[in-house]
């Protein structure tokens, strides 16, 4: 038992030190120090009565031995060796251990979600939102691995009649909601003149409901903007007569949007330096306060007019070199897209479907998006006005 103590304990003193001596003599402590088998290295004079040298840790009673014999003041000035690491972990445990139990409770405390955050128009309010979610057991402190966001957009989609479209994503420890709610045409005074319903954008008919007046089309025709889809007449063949055409015919529409983004290349970008004219301008004459000497190569002008004293600043332009990320871009650039078309659906619009084609050049893109929109087509036209 002792020898396994003293070999673990040898194993331990496996380090070296640098020892600063200071006698009188010291040249005598130096050879004490040989003929005692301790082994020195390193060895260097800083004075006449003072030297520096590396010895072995486990030699260090020895040498304390020897400066007291020979009358030598030691001091250590220097540690090395993993023996001296371990002294300190020993010393720190209770500090190391509380960083390793911080470590790993931050990292679990990151797989939950910890606050949502709601994006909505002005009819819908995130409150109303966020009783949703939490019907859909989304609330601050699930599990992220629980979360499937586009479950949790389709869902919202159908348990809620106002909501059109959902885009839900989790960045961090939050789960960021938008929303765009949909939007009910203006409501116009019902009349009984005569008319009838005509198409008021193409599409591809999916399905007629008609309370007055005859269907000339079905379900699978295509037609074009203006087309009567329900004629302002009712009655067999020899005895119709004309009445207010009424009906709501669904379709699939298309909403198509180019755009073009650049992946790469060079923007202009200010510097931060500027330079400005000053002057006063009377009858048509400038008379400068202050004039610019040698413009930049490459500049932005602005013109800032008082009632006296106007300006003419210049900033200076540098070409900067940018790389986008192209999935990040391509989303943007759809998210943009829906948004501009959104604008103009009504409340009973459904989007079926979206399809993307990519055009690449050497360092852009174009896009060409195209919307599969399920609406309402028909609108009202005099009986005066239409064509059969």
């Amino acid at each position: 038992m002792k020898a396994m103590y003293k070999k673990s304990l040898d194993s331990y003193k496996k380090g070296v030190i640098t020892i600063e001596i200071q006698s009188l003599i010291p040249e005598r402590f130096i050879n004490l120090l040989w003929n005692r088998g301790v082994f020195v290295k390193n060895l260097r004079k800083v004075n006449i009565t003072t030297m520096i040298l590396d010895a072995e840790l486990k030699d260090y009673h020895k040498i304390e031995e020897a400066a007291k014999r020979t009358d030598t003041k030691i001091k250590i000035i220097n540690r090395q060796g993993m023996s001296f690491l371990f002294l300190k972990l020993k010393r720190n445990v209770t500090l190391i251990v509380g960083a390793i139990v911080f470590i790993v409770l931050l990292y679990y405390m990151s797989t939950f979600l910890w606050g949502i955050e709601i994006t909505s128009d002005k009819y819908l309010s995130p409150y109303e939102i966020r009783r949703e979610l939490i019907s859909l057991g989304i609330k601050p402190g699930i599990k992220k691995n629980n979360v499937n966001v586009y479950e949790l957009e389709d869902k919202m989609m159908k348990t809620n009649e106002n909501v059109m479209w959902v885009k839900a994503r989790i960045e961090g420890s939050k789960i960021k909601i938008d929303v765009a709610e949909r939007q009910n045409p203006p409501q116009t005074d019902y009349d009984k003149s005569i008319c009838n319903v005509v198409a008021k954008m193409d599409g591809e008919i999916v399905r007629i409901y008609s309370t007055s007046g005859t269907p000339i089309v079905k379900p699978g025709d295509i037609v074009k903007k203006g087309d009567i889809l329900i004629k302002g007449e009712q009655g067999k063949e020899g005895g119709t007569y004309p009445v207010h055409a009424e009906g709501d015919i669904i379709a699939k529409t298309f909403y198509e949007d180019a755009k073009e983004i650049k992946l790469k290349g060079n923007k202009k970008v200010k510097t931060g330096s500027s330079e400005e004219d000053i002057y006063l301008e009377l009858f048509g004459k400038k008379i400068y306060l202050k004039k610019v000497k040698d413009k930049f190569s490459d500049y932005d002008k602005i013109e800032e007019s008082g009632k006296v004293i106007k300006k003419v600043i210049y900033y200076e332009l540098k070409d900067d070199y940018f790389e986008i990320n192209e999935e990040d871009a391509i989303e943007n650039a759809i998210n943009s897209s829906l948004k501009d078309m959104e604008r103009n659906l009504s409340k009973d619009a459904k989007i079926l479907d979206k399809i993307v084609n990519k055009d690449y050049s050497e360092d852009s893109i174009k896009l060409n998006i195209v919307f599969v929109i399920e609406q309402n087509i028909s609108e009202k036209q005099p009986l005066e006005s239409s064509h059969s």
